[in-house]
């Protein structure tokens, strides 16, 4: 008799199975926190380089001055979000076209020469300098706001730690990662420069 009330005994059966679910429950709502902050950091970091873009190119986009103000609106609007970021979690990356057609498909200046055939300009392979900066631009682009007319790409990276350790307990990077992106096209504010004769120069 003892046995079969033993066996058939349903008290504390509740708190068991809680404590077998509760565990995944509380990754998967962590993990979910997690994504959804991300999502939601993305959208307004979109947003705010969104707005950066217009205001610069109804300004002076060229002037250094402009330029910080505008880096300094969108690291004040990131941090917002998460107080513990620094400036150094935030980089900004310009760089520009001479038109929207050549930002589109971002094809790197060409290689007159590739001895070991990987793409990459190395080992003395030559190219076409075709924007005149001195470098194999793999995009074409150069690097800068650009002056009148240029085509600029806008790019914002920010790196913080997850919210919640869970990545880490899977073994994965706890740092997160969020890039937005933008293109404008200054304001004919003065003559479009043009790039010089394209060169051959050797890597």
């Amino acid at each position: 008799m003892v046995m079969r009330k033993i066996i058939f005994d349903r008290q504390g059966t509740a708190v068991t199975e809680f404590g077998l679910i509760a565990p995944m429950f509380a990754f998967l709502l962590m993990g979910t926190l997690d994504i959804a902050h991300t999502l939601y950091m993305k959208a307004v970091l979109q947003g705010t380089i969104q707005k950066a873009a217009r205001d610069s190119t109804l300004e002076s986009g060229t002037a250094s001055a402009t330029q910080t103000t505008i880096d300094g609106r969108i690291r004040s609007a990131v941090k917002k979000l998460n107080s513990s970021l620094a400036d150094s979690d935030i980089a900004v990356d310009r760089r520009y076209y001479k038109t929207f057609s050549t930002a589109a498909t971002a094809q790197a200046e060409p290689l007159t020469s590739d001895a070991n055939a990987n793409g990459q300009c190395d080992g003395g392979d030559q190219y076409t300098d075709t924007n005149g900066d001195g470098d194999w631009d793999s995009d074409g682009s150069s690097s800068g706001q650009g002056g009148a007319r240029d085509i600029t790409v806008y790019t914002v990276t920010v790196t913080y730690p997850h919210m919640f350790p869970l990545w880490k307990m899977l073994g994965a990077s706890n740092i997160n990662t969020v890039t937005a992106k933008t293109v404008m096209a200054n304001q004919p504010y003065g003559a479009q420069s043009q790039f010089s004769t394209p060169m051959t120069r050797t890597c």
